[in-house]
């Protein structure tokens, strides 16, 4: 049996879907199972790059297949990147799948699990879906595809998504609320399984202040820093953030500083209303090395976490477990009955407040400002609930599990 995964992005690229496939697929072959990745050729920041097509890398297979290059700023552009790699990807898997393999199909690009199910079920694989967000539904709920045409085509996707999701052996979900969203699609319970992502515990680790070379760089001392790390998309809002921070702008004691650093859609236009509104101090850096990354976490004092509430069991921010494994508190800028806003309350590890309410932001802020023993003591519960529950071992064994009780189910129909 091989263990066949499909996703736009793989190692050595560092986006997010790419570290978790990474993580799992490395963890599989070291653990004896046969491993193969079907991949683009591209890496997320830098599309031009070309990878090799065919290569081994720690006993994974990994086969990348020719995509278009449009690239993300244009929605017609990215529209067709995708379909090419549905396509070429689906032309990969028919060649090496075989039967009683486990495909896993992940959602970059959108709906993979659309071409992935008829080439299972023709070849006599198996199918797992590994749903990182739920599409059209994301769409929709960020604006895009308007109008007639729009409701026609997301529509007629959504039927097919449907039926991909049902012929699935297994659905994996992240988060409790993704599950609900699932079992409203009549998808059956038992093809359905939570197992949220993660972070390596190994590699970010709580860095004391005084022993962190970026915070030293960034700021002074005695500053509480308030910091925003990943990517600020459409499925995040700054309207919130922009209104704290007015407020917070000539707190002295300690000084409140913002931290931003990343990329993504809306991170320059907080950029161009932090110079033109909000004499504040706030920072823009760039996305950090991973070799940075636990220094880069360990910056903050508490670290805030945004979904627009609308996205709720669509997506869930898995900047969280790097967060806890940082040993930092989080803020969750969303509905207060959201995924990471129960996480936050049953772990006592951070706060959340609604989307929209910068005052209470604020309010939060220089609350734990004013007692950084509360804030040191949700940090540390953080991350002792990471250990608990969001480490990397414990996801690997999950996954291995799943993926071998999926495999046994085969086994007993045949």
């Amino acid at each position: 049996m091989t263990l066949i995964f499909l996703n736009r992005y793989f190692h050595p690229d560092h986006s997010a879907t790419s570290q978790m496939l990474s993580d799992l697929a490395f963890a599989l072959a070291a653990g004896g199972h046969k491993v193969r990745v079907i991949t683009s050729r591209q890496l997320y920041e830098t599309a031009g790059k070309a990878l090799p097509a065919r290569e081994r890398i720690d006993g994974v297979d990994v086969t990348r297949v020719w995509t278009s290059r449009f690239g993300r700023m244009h929605l017609a552009g990215r529209a067709i990147d995708y379909l090419s790699f549905h396509l070429t990807a689906a032309f990969a898997l028919w060649a090496l799948a075989r039967r009683g393999d486990v495909v896993i199909a992940k959602t970059d690009p959108p709906m993979l699990s659309m071409v992935a199910a008829p080439v299972a079920w023709m070849r006599g694989a198996m199918l797992v879906n590994w749903l990182q967000d739920i599409f059209p539904e994301v769409a929709e709920a960020v604006g895009m595809g308007g109008g007639r045409l729009g409701l026609f085509v997301f529509g007629a996707l959504r039927g097919l998504r449907n039926r991909s999701l049902r012929a699935a052996q297994m659905n994996v979900a992240l988060g409790e609320h993704m599950a609900e969203r699932l079992q409203k699609l009549a998808i059956p319970p038992d093809r359905i399984r939570i197992i949220a992502n993660w972070a390596d515990g190994k590699s970010i680790r709580p860095a004391p202040p005084e022993q962190n070379r970026l915070r030293c760089d960034w700021a002074r001392p005695h500053d509480f820093i308030v910091a925003y790390s990943g990517n600020l998309g459409r499925a995040h809002e700054i309207a919130t953030m922009l209104h704290a921070i007015e407020i917070t702008q000539h707190c002295v004691a300690p000084r409140i500083v913002w931290l931003f650093v990343g990329g993504g859609t809306l991170m320059q236009a907080m950029q161009e209303k932090v110079a033109c509104c909000v004499p504040a101090p706030v920072i823009f850096k760039p996305y950090q090395p991973q070799e940075l990354l636990a220094e880069s976490l360990s910056v903050a004092d508490v670290h805030l976490v945004s979904l627009r509430p609308e996205l709720e069991g669509l997506i869930v921010p898995s900047k969280i477990y790097g967060i806890q494994a940082a040993g930092r508190p989080a803020i969750f800028i969303g509905d207060p009955d959201g995924e990471i806003a129960r996480q936050l309350a049953r772990t006592e590890s951070g706060l959340t407040v609604t989307a929209g309410d910068g005052a209470g932001l604020a309010a939060a802020i220089q609350q734990l400002a004013a007692d950084p023993d509360r804030c040191r003591k949700l940090g540390l519960n953080a991350r002792r609930a990471f250990e608990r529950e969001f480490d990397k071992p414990i996801a690997m064994a999950r996954w291995a599990a799943l993926l071998d009780e999926v495999a046994h189910r085969a086994r007993e129909k045949t």
